[in-house]
């Protein structure tokens, strides 16, 4: 029988046979950084993982400088795993509505050494905190993130996609959300 628990914001699930970390993923489309941070803040996220390729924004908060010190304003670190980013073809593939050709890029650049550390890099980050992973794209399933959420579910984490341009929308969710008191998780249905 499984049980649950929280640890500094973070839900887990403990069994005989397994520990379960939840990990959550966002896009900053369609939203502000006020909303963005709302969200972060709502969800007890407590590390924000950047896994875009380039860490620029023309949305007003979301370049790397801007964002990292906004978050440090918030409590939240800031960690940019750029190797873990879509390589630019792979972009322009998603970018013109090619999927398939945008998950076959992603696949062969995750692939790659570079990819695998930074990978490895941010499996060991999210392990022990409330964190998130970052990108551009309000759909989940239009963005690498949720490729590189799949390797982190493969390896034992939950996911859960968050929406920042609607914190509101999160509350239908509060089951799976971590309570704001530390060492109280939610509770699993």
């Amino acid at each position: 029988m499984a049980a649950c628990s929280g640890v500094n914001g973070l839900l887990t699930i403990r069994s005989e046979d397994f520990i379960m970390t939840l990990v959550y993923t966002i896009g900053y489309e369609g939203t502000d950084i006020d909303r963005f941070i709302q969200t972060l803040k709502a969800a007890g996220v407590k590390v924000l993982a950047d896994v875009r390729a380039v860490a620029l924004s023309r949305k007003k908060g979301f370049s790397k400088t801007a964002l990292r010190a906004r978050l440090q304003q918030e409590g939240i670190a800031y960690l940019h795993f750029n190797a873990l980013g879509d390589p630019k073809p792979g972009r322009e593939a998603a970018r013109a509505g090619r999927f398939s050709e945008f998950r076959t890029i992603y696949a062969a650049h995750l692939a790659g050494q570079p990819a695998q550390a930074a990978l490895a890099a941010l499996s060991r980050a999210v392990e022990n905190t409330s964190a998130c992973l970052l990108c551009f794209e309000r759909d989940p399933k239009e963005c690498h993130r949720s490729i590189i959420a799949g390797k982190l579910k493969a390896a034992g984490m939950d996911v859960f996609h968050l929406f920042g341009d609607s914190p509101a929308r999160n509350v239908d969710f509060a089951t799976k959300l971590p309570r704001h008191h530390s060492r109280q998780g939610a509770s699993a249905a």
